[in-house]
């Protein structure tokens, strides 16, 4: 809890420093910003490796396919990733391309999720043809 603390205030520091810097020099405020959101994803990804590890136990224990768990955690991976990409384009002034950032991000869930989808089907039909 320490380390968010922490990293909330670095980031809000930097926010400040941001507004500052955008009244003389907007690209410099831009790039500011896009290296405290990398310090700040750097942090929070050295948070997921405890949740990747309950996924791993939970996979052992029920015995669900391995590759159906990746695919959960790469959907999960590719949200966050296309909606920090898009607020920064948003910020830095490009709204249109943070938006469609946004629609590649879920478009690109959906296609990875297909194999999670054909499952959820095939079970479906093998519980309705046992009835």
């Amino acid at each position: 809890m320490d380390i968010f603390l922490k990293i909330t205030a670095c980031v809000f520091v930097g926010v400040i420093i941001c507004l500052v810097l955008t009244k003389q020099n907007k690209d410099m405020a831009t790039l500011l910003s896009i290296g405290i959101c990398c310090m700040v994803a750097i942090v929070a990804f050295s948070y997921f490796q405890p949740v990747l590890n309950f996924l791993s136990r939970m996979q052992a224990l029920t015995g669900v396919d391995k590759d159906l768990f990746y695919i959960l955690t790469k959907a999960v991976g590719i949200a966050l990733i296309g909606e920090l990409a898009s607020t920064v384009c948003t910020d830095a002034g490009y709204g249109a391309m943070g938006k469609v950032l946004q629609i590649l991000s879920a478009c690109v869930v959906l296609w990875l999720s297909l194999p999670l989808f054909t499952k959820l089907m095939d079970l479906i039909e093998s519980v309705l043809n046992n009835q």
